[in-house]
């Protein structure tokens, strides 16, 4: 008895060490991960689908768009002095940045005009005059214009002011608001030549675009289609294990987040760890788009282009980390948060970002002492291996690096054999300069098929694809290709697997 009762106790003794060494070996982290991108799923870049903005009124005219205006009469442009703080004037013969617009849509044509310095164009004295300034950090009523379209040529626009007034163009005097006239005349001085300079479509434009019920829709439709259960089976049988999922800060206040985004995408990422673990994969969760916006593109959630992302920031972008963690830490499909996306030099400098990167991890491991937290190195002119000294003393991170060979003059010069040539040479010196021994992992956390020549074969790409497979399989976290799913082949995972581009 007393021989069967110690041998039970034996083998009840190996199986719970055999248990609890075998429960976190099905739930580790297979390194390096080959993942892919759930770009535009859940932060919107117009670029991937551009129909989902077709149905938005005066959908050339969405928030951030940059006009500039050219009075018929005097074939001037308007102007705010010295980029803003003053009168505005139309006296330039030629336009650029102090001539240049920032739209912020109230509604389809009422708009209120950022200028250069930040500052909104408005009616002196709080409206009580009618000379045009810019002195206005935040748009009220007397910032707030209608633009009236021609409708046989809508780039030809009348301005009406708060004052019911239009904005009229007079030679040596500031602009003022005091015109009745109703003529498309080249001789009225209310007749402005629009000239549309560029545009946003980001998550900010299409949810105000469309408006908070009709937004809601056209993107619960979006995300319910865009990516489903069985995408993940196809990626999970096409050699992947693992998705990056971009996502906004706003997906902190789900269900009901500040205007004008609407509610949906945390249900939708609730169904990403629910398909990644049908299908033995794991989840990347990264904050793609922060409040201020870190770089000014269309996918950190920008309203109007400019990078306003701070100190003044840090601690509600550390909220939104903390949120994401409490989550999703004990699921067991968690691979790693990433802590924010692309954040560009020199705007946010260094200092503010590692103090941010701190707050950040301790709001990670707070909730989990294994999940990996992944620091984006910043864009533009920094160097590569400025977060290692800092990641060096944290504990399962990586630091996340982008290779595209586009975005600059000297990739446009490039042939195919050149391009490939730069990967396995300058892209795997890059890798090996943030690849240390015993500090941070490497992650090539975006990379596509694409590249800057034109008119390259299929057996180009295939070559080409295969050379950053080869390099970027040497990243010790891995990589992920950016995008799953895209209008534009080369960046669609999807269409290069299907149509033999690549292989995993």
């Amino acid at each position: 008895m007393g021989k069967s009762i110690f041998f039970n106790l034996v083998l009840s003794f190996l199986f719970l060490c055999c248990y609890f060494s075998l429960t976190p070996a099905q739930n580790a982290i297979q390194l390096p991960l080959k993942a892919v991108n759930l770009g535009n799923w859940l932060v919107i870049e117009g670029w991937m689908k551009r129909s989902l903005f077709d149905d938005i009124p005066n959908k050339d005219l969405l928030d951030g768009t940059q006009v500039q205006f050219k009075s018929t009469k005097l074939q001037k442009y308007l102007c705010s002095e010295n980029g803003g703080g003053t009168t505005v004037v139309a006296n330039r013969d030629s336009a650029s940045g102090w001539e240049t617009f920032r739209l912020w849509r109230n509604d389809e044509s009422s708009f209120n005009f950022r200028v250069f310095n930040k500052q909104f164009m408005g009616l002196e004295n709080q409206g009580q005059g009618n000379t045009l300034v810019a002195v206005s950090n935040d748009p009220g009523h007397s910032e707030t214009f209608q633009l009236i379209r021609n409708e046989g040529d809508p780039n030809r626009v009348r301005i009406r002011t708060s004052n019911g007034l239009f904005l009229q163009a007079q030679p040596d005097s500031p602009v003022t608001a005091d015109y009745e006239g109703s003529s498309w005349d080249d001789s009225d001085p209310s007749v402005f030549e629009m000239t549309i300079v560029s545009g946003i479509q980001g998550e900010y434009q299409i949810s105000n675009g469309y408006g908070p019920e009709r937004a809601s829709q056209v993107l619960q439709d979006h995300r319910s289609t865009y990516i489903t259960e069985d995408d993940f089976r196809f990626m999970s049988s096409n050699g992947l294990n693992a998705v990056r999922v971009p996502v906004g800060w706003w997906i902190a206040h789900d269900p009901t987040p500040p205007q004008p985004f609407v509610g949906g995408s945390l249900k939708a990422l609730d169904n990403a760890f629910q398909w990644a673990q049908n299908y033995g994969m794991k989840v990347i969760i990264d904050l793609h788009a922060v409040q201020g916006s870190q770089n000014g593109n269309e996918h950190s959630g920008t309203r109007d282009g400019f990078q306003e992302w701070g100190d003044a920031y840090i601690q509600d972008t550390a909220s939104v980390i903390d949120f994401l963690a409490a989550r999703y830490a004990d699921n067991p499909n968690l691979a790693a948060i990433g802590l924010m996306n692309e954040p560009m030099s020199p705007g946010v400098t260094l200092d503010t970002l590692i103090r941010y990167y701190q707050l950040g991890y301790n709001a990670v491991r707070k909730h989990t002492p294994s999940a990996y937290v992944i620091l984006s190195n910043r864009l533009g002119p920094a160097d590569s291996k400025e977060l290692l000294s800092f990641a060096g003393g944290l504990s399962n991170v990586a630091i996340d690096v982008h290779y595209y060979n586009l975005y600059s003059d000297s990739f446009r010069t490039m042939n195919v054999q050149q391009n490939i040539d730069f990967v396995y040479n300058q892209r795997s010196s890059d890798l090996r300069a943030v690849t240390t021994t015993n500090g941070p992992l490497s992650f090539v956390g975006e990379w596509c098929g694409e590249f800057a020549m034109q008119g390259a074969s299929k057996e180009d790409y295939q070559r080409f694809g295969k050379a950053q497979l080869d390099v970027y399989g040497r990243a010790t976290f891995g990589w992920a290709y950016w995008a799953y799913k895209c209008d534009s082949n080369y960046w669609s995972l999807k269409w290069m697997i299907e149509n033999n581009y690549i292989k995993l």
